[in-house]
């Protein structure tokens, strides 16, 4: 029996998809036949991908809206569905890190984190899911990190709120796995994106990334897609509730 990746006629939603792992993952799952509806808080970014994916004979749309504002993406999911449906597949992927000592956190700092990791992905995930359920068929697809299994100093808003993401992904993954909705993650580990470029250019910080990875290199953003358009295709019809690492071995290794 031949396994299925392709996702014609599916349309899929990718959050904070104008670039890095979001735009990776997009491009692929257009590249598999799925109308995407990219998504930033930038309508222009949004619009600039579209035009990108347009060209390449994809199916894509701009989505804009900022995914911590319910009335906003309430709005954005209602003129989709008037427009084109509801999502077949959500991939939570915006996010966003701040880095301070624990005594230099501030509250203000911890609550947007938790927000954007993890508050959005619940609500996006609630509205969006009632669609999935009417259908009988959904893939949800919260993009957490290895952040979710270890810990790092300095950045305690990131770590609770990507751990708190596969329990949502767990807690999902039951209650509409009957409805024929499967709910996955992604653990991505260090990647090269535009959010990275600091560290990156950091010759300690590269060289420790290098160095615990046994692949011994920082990973491409499209050797992630690979893994979200599996969670996303027929392949995969089977899991639910997983949570895929993908950083080159670098936990396995710890």
């Amino acid at each position: 029996m031949s396994m299925d990746f392709r996702l014609d006629g599916r349309l899929a939603l990718v959050t904070g998809s104008s670039r890095g792992l979001g735009w990776a993952i997009a491009e692929a799952m257009a590249a598999q036949g799925a109308r995407v509806a990219v998504n930033s808080r930038n309508a222009e970014d949004c619009a600039a991908k579209v035009e990108v994916l347009s060209a390449a004979g994809h199916q894509a749309l701009a989505l804009p809206f900022d995914a911590t504002e319910t009335e906003n993406f309430q709005a954005a999911l209602a003129q989709l569905a008037e427009a084109h449906g509801t999502p077949d597949i959500l991939v939570n992927n915006a996010g966003a890190i701040h880095r301070a000592p624990l005594a230099e956190f501030g509250e203000a700092e911890w609550r947007r984190v938790i927000d954007i990791n993890l508050t959005a992905c619940f609500l996006l995930s609630r509205q969006v899911a009632a669609g999935m359920v009417e259908k009988g068929w959904g893939r949800i697809i919260n993009i957490a990190s290895i952040m979710a299994q270890v810990g790092r100093p300095t950045i305690p808003a990131y770590v609770s709120s990507k751990h708190g993401l596969v329990g949502l992904t767990k807690a999902l993954a039951v209650e509409l796995g009957p409805h024929g909705v499967t709910v996955n993650a992604l653990n991505p580990g260090f990647f090269g994106t535009e959010l990275n470029l600091n560290l990156m250019a950091d010759p300690e910080f590269d060289a420790m990334i290098r160095g615990r990875t046994p692949l011994g290199r920082w990973g491409e953003p499209h050797e992630l897609a690979g893994a979200a358009v599996f969670l996303a295709s027929d392949a995969a019809a089977y899991v639910n509730g997983a949570a895929l690492t993908v950083d080159g071995g670098m936990t396995a290794a710890m």
